[in-house]
């Protein structure tokens, strides 16, 4: 009997790459996997739909469900996770030197409804108590001019956002500081090149962020795996095969990175990166599956609608094929 042909576009990350070099097969899946940038999967998946399966923007995603006929239904699969307290980038020239000072200052972010921005404005909500509509808002390419949002968003008139100029791009304002702020995935340019004009907020990042966590329990969710709902619809077994193929691959790279006797990837101390993670967040730090996640997936889920980005807040529930949402029992 011949498999289900699909073509599946991620990133090359060592979570998933038992599945791209077919060490890992989906039950019944004949898995084609592209291996792309995630701007153009994102870009290719959101606006034309050219993949069965991809990974996605969870933003994004939780955007395409206020349509009428949404377009995808995910699986609690998360290949990206991120804490984003290092990714808040500030003008030398802006007197920024702590959170509230993030009050009522030009933001960019490429995008409103990105979803590393949604986490930062959430967490500087929560705790520092900068209010999310209390910045102005700039919109556009970080490196290269000319970017828009990848779905289109309706955001209340108490945000004010807006786009850059046609020919602009947020990392060079930073470094001149005509932007005060960026909240990003990426690391702007400027912050190598202009290193006296561009700061991070929390240089301290990392201690921050594990406090962050050991009062929260939050490793923030970045991108989740969608399904095209037509596929889906046609074949539901396929969101539990891909779920488990998914979790396989993952628990792989677990095996892989407490291999002690010689070292898989480049880091001098991969094995105390490895210890530390452990105690800090148990063994498995980066959990996959709905129950383990829910707190996180309702917080941002808040967070979204807090911003304007939902018209109403989703229940956690609401995001995922419904065969995933629990496991059978022997």
């Amino acid at each position: 009997m011949s498999k289900l042909r699909l073509t599946l576009a991620c990133w090359d990350y060592d979570r998933t790459r038992a599945l791209a070099d077919g060490s890992v097969v989906p039950e019944g899946i004949d898995l084609n996997y592209l291996t792309l940038p995630v701007e153009e999967t994102f870009f290719r998946m959101l606006r034309n739909r050219e993949f069965d399966v991809a990974e996605v923007s969870l933003s994004s995603y939780v955007v395409s469900l206020g349509g009428a006929e949404p377009p995808f239904i995910a699986i609690p699969v998360f290949p990206s996770r991120f804490f984003r307290h290092s990714c808040i980038f500030i003008a030398a020239k802006s007197g920024i030197r702590e959170p509230k000072d993030l009050a009522g200052k030009r933001i960019g972010v490429p995008e409103y409804q990105m979803t590393a921005p949604v986490w930062i404005r959430g967490i500087l909500q929560d705790e520092y108590g900068v209010d999310p509509a209390s910045p102005e808002y700039l919109t556009g390419g970080e490196e290269q001019p000319g970017r828009s949002e990848k779905v289109p968003v309706e955001i209340p008139p108490r945000f004010r956002v807006r786009p850059i100029g046609p020919g602009e791009t947020l990392a060079a304002m930073l470094a001149a500081g005509e932007i005060d702020a960026l909240y990003t995935a990426r690391a702007p340019s400027t912050y190598a090149t202009r290193p006296r004009a561009v700061k991070r907020l929390f240089e301290n990042y990392v201690a921050v962020e594990r406090a962050y966590y050991r009062k929260t329990r939050i490793f923030p969710i970045m991108h989740a795996v969608a399904i095209r709902r037509e596929i889906y619809l046609a074949n539901r077994w396929i969101a539990q095969s891909l779920a488990k193929a998914f979790a396989a691959a993952q628990r792989a790279t677990y095996e892989s990175l407490a291999t002690t006797a010689a070292l898989k990837a480049m880091l001098p101390w991969q094995n105390a990166h490895v210890e530390e993670a452990r105690r800090e967040m148990g063994d498995d730090w980066w959990p996959y599956g709905f129950a383990a996640n829910r707190h996180v997936l309702d917080t941002f889920l808040r967070y979204h609608h807090e911003q304007g980005l939902s018209p109403r807040r989703l229940r956690p529930e609401e995001l995922f094929a419904p065969e995933t949402l629990e496991d059978y029992r022997i």
